[in-house]
């Protein structure tokens, strides 16, 4: 079995290596390549990356280049984690919406459009050069906006599948406050890629008892704590959101917060310096503590264990995944891509049923998923007129005059990423 990682050189693929060392029972990988153009980087990440194999034992080898074409060549699998503009382009998501009164996020808002358009492009030229190499191969893309990069290479025909961590980290979360193993919860996990709520958590499965409103009872002070979010709202809500939820419940308060502290992308580049100072040591052979405060926690479990199901190998029968709606959501059309539970094999994934929701939810999906077509048009098509457009029906924005305001600054600030400015 073969795998390639594009975006190899990031940081963070120490951890995704060691998941693939450690679960190499559930993923069994003969051939591993890291694919990037930095290739100082790659190099140290490669080197470490083998070290990590052989400390554990893994058989498997592992290549790194920077040349696509020759990475993806008979890859079963391939593995999406880049950044388009680097840090650099991070920093700037997080600062210019601020200076209109917006949140500063990535993913989130106007830096999270602006993500979208400088990555669409990039990951739909890489999928189509996937598939002349091969086919067959499965897309699993972990770059962000994750539902909205999926939604690209849905509707461009390719075999995609997108992943998120969030997910798993309550599986991870929840499991530990209720002493349990994490294979024993399943997650009633509903809504858009960092637009979603856990309306049920289940021990044992998708039918198995709902024990949310104990955990509630027991824990909501520290879960809602860990969400920066009053214990009252959790218990009004009878849910539990996920952190990128504040960015709406407590959307001024956050704004202020990020005007008077240093920004993530900050605090990731001096990390990730120290990261790399850290790889070149040729006795390190296993990945560093520093690295969990990257972010990503257990995406590697979670890679593992998709790529294993859509390879017909050991996964698990239902995962969290973003892919087509296909009627799951009534209220949204047929090509929206969800993020929820699925039953995942080779053939691909299909959403298990959701409950009818809450208006409070379907309000709210309904409108981020009419700004994620809106943006996924600015992203294929160009032109202020579509980002504004998408801008003005972002439910954080909304209004003409900061629309105005921030797609004149989303496009002074990425013009070397977008083709048509």
């Amino acid at each position: 079995m073969k795998l390639a990682v594009v975006g190899g050189g990031s940081t963070y693929t120490p951890e995704l290596i060691d998941g693939f060392a450690r679960l190499r029972e559930t993923l069994p990988i003969s051939e591993l390549v890291l694919i990037d153009p930095a290739r100082e980087r790659l190099e140290l990440i490669g080197g470490l990356a083998r070290r990590i194999f052989a400390r554990q034992g893994h058989g498997g080898t592992i290549t790194t280049t920077a040349e696509l074409d020759a990475g993806v060549a008979d890859a079963d699998a391939v593995l999406l984690q880049l950044r388009v503009g680097g840090q650099a382009a991070r920093l700037q998501d997080e600062t210019w919406p601020l200076e209109c009164g917006c949140v500063g996020q990535e993913t989130t808002g106007a830096g999270g459009l602006a993500k979208a358009l400088r990555t669409v492009p990039v990951v739909l030229d890489i999928a189509e050069r996937v598939r002349r190499a091969n086919p067959d191969a499965w897309i699993i893309d972990f770059t962000n906006p994750v539902g909205i990069v999926t939604r690209a290479l849905l509707e461009a025909g390719h075999k995609a599948v997108g992943l998120c961590n969030v997910a798993i980290g309550f599986q991870r979360r929840f499991a530990a406050l209720l002493e349990t193993d994490p294979s024993q919860i399943h997650l009633d996990h509903v809504g858009l890629n960092h637009l979603t709520w856990e309306t049920g958590v289940r021990i044992g499965g998708p039918d198995g008892a709902d024990v949310l409103p104990k955990l509630l009872a027991e824990h909501g002070e520290a879960i809602a704590g860990s969400l920066s979010l009053p214990r009252a709202l959790l218990d009004r809500l009878g849910v539990v959101p996920s952190y990128y939820l504040r960015y709406f419940y407590a959307h001024d308060e956050v704004v202020r917060e990020l005007a008077t502290k240093p920004s993530r992308a900050a605090e990731v580049a001096a990390m990730e310096k120290q990261l790399l100072e850290l790889y070149g040591d040729p006795a390190l052979d296993t990945k560093p503590e520093l690295l969990a405060k990257r972010g990503g926690a257990y995406y590697s479990e979670a890679a593992v264990d998709l790529a294993a199901s859509l390879l017909g190998g050991g996964g698990s029968p239902h995962q969290v995944v973003n892919t087509r709606n296909n009627g799951t959501l009534p209220f949204l059309p047929d090509d929206a891509v969800i993020e929820v539970q699925a039953r995942v094999d080779a053939t691909g994934t299909t959403p298990l049923p959701v409950p009818p929701l809450d208006p409070l939810f379907t309000g709210l999906i309904a409108h981020v998923t009419a700004y994620e077509h809106l943006a996924l048009d600015a992203a294929l098509r160009g032109g202020r007129d579509r980002v504004h457009k998408a801008l003005l029906a972002h439910p954080l924005i909304g209004q003409n005059d900061r629309a105005e305001a921030l797609t004149d600054k989303l496009v002074a600030h990425n013009r070397e990423h977008l083709a048509w400015a």
